[in-house]
């Protein structure tokens, strides 16, 4: 006997008194300031023309994508830890699961993206120019956001297909790929599986990519003969560097094999990491580890 459920019921961070109230501050500021540090990034590239240039149109880019990532999570989850009713609809959950997913695989296709941009401007700087136009990086831009999007479509259109009967409450504070396969009372070893392969072509290829292009570029840069050279070079690759192994240390496990990740206690605290922490530095890494950006950052608010 199936009853068809609604809505589910998001257990979140269970607090009471005043922990609730702290743990509510704390998230609503990490969210508001992540959201601020994002537009100015995108606003800094804009009004300056000495960051038009591929780099910084993927990077910000990157930070319109995580401002809709964290937009997509966090005001529920900040919702949820003072409202005692923590549902969310059936239709909401598949909505939400939907936006995720798409924004997620998209940052794992950009980030190879722009570990392939450095290595075109480090290893063949002779024809970075001709071959980085404008057109190019917004078709490489729109690929990214397809990529993200075909993904997501594909493994919706199998988890929307499972039943779920009287189990309703979601060990989670937002809709995951991990509990929906474990509260199913159907059989999702089918969705698992194509869960499973899609999660190792979007998270390997493009890791592939990136240690691919950064062997490469080690390569190159240790055959320039000057230290003051090699540092510059260096530079250059070293705040994008740090986001990737942020983004992809987080995430890599969760989403190889999620419904045996969700049987850990640790889960929720991971996803914490990737869904509040990681954006919430992606800004400070490319702002104080990069000299242009910060060079133009003063020039914004000076004006």
């Amino acid at each position: 006997n199936e009853t068809k459920v609604m809505y589910f019921i998001l257990l979140g961070f269970p607090t009471t008194g005043e922990l609730q109230l702290l743990l509510f501050s704390a998230l609503l500021l990490v969210y508001l300031v992540t959201v601020l540090e994002n537009l100015l990034i995108i606003l800094i590239i804009r009004n300056n023309h000495s960051l038009q240039n591929p780099m910084y149109l993927f990077l910000g880019n990157l930070s319109f994508l995580e401002i809709w990532y964290v937009s997509v999570i966090e005001p529920k989850m900040i919702m949820d830890v003072l409202s005692r009713d923590k549902r969310i609809s059936f239709q909401g959950c598949m909505a939400q699961l939907h936006f995720f997913v798409t924004l997620v695989c998209t940052e794992y296709v950009l980030l190879a993206v722009m570990a392939c941009d450095r290595f075109l401007a480090i290893c063949k700087p002779l024809r970075y120019p001709l071959i980085m136009r404008h057109r190019f990086c917004a078709q490489l831009v729109a690929g990214c956001w397809m990529c993200g999007l075909i993904t997501s479509s594909i493994k919706l259109s199998f988890i929307a297909r499972l039943s779920f009967c009287d189990v309703d409450k979601i060990n989670h504070y937002f809709c995951d790929i991990s509990p929906l396969l474990n509260i199913s009372c159907s059989d999702s070893s089918l969705a698992e599986l194509v869960d499973f392969i899609l999660a190792l072509l979007v998270i390997l290829v493009p890791l592939c990519t990136v240690l691919a292009s950064y062997i490469c570029i080690l390569v190159t840069v240790l055959k320039i003969p000057s230290s003051q050279g090699r540092q510059k070079a260096f530079s250059t690759c070293s705040s994008h560097l740090t986001v990737v192994i942020l983004f992809y240390s987080t995430t890599l496990f969760t989403y190889c094999h999620p419904k045996l990740m969700y049987t850990y206690r640790a889960n929720k605290l991971v996803s914490v990491l990737y869904t509040v922490v990681v954006p919430l530095l992606n800004p400070l890494i490319y702002c104080l580890r990069n000299k242009e950006v910060r060079s133009a950052m003063k020039k914004t608010f000076t004006c």
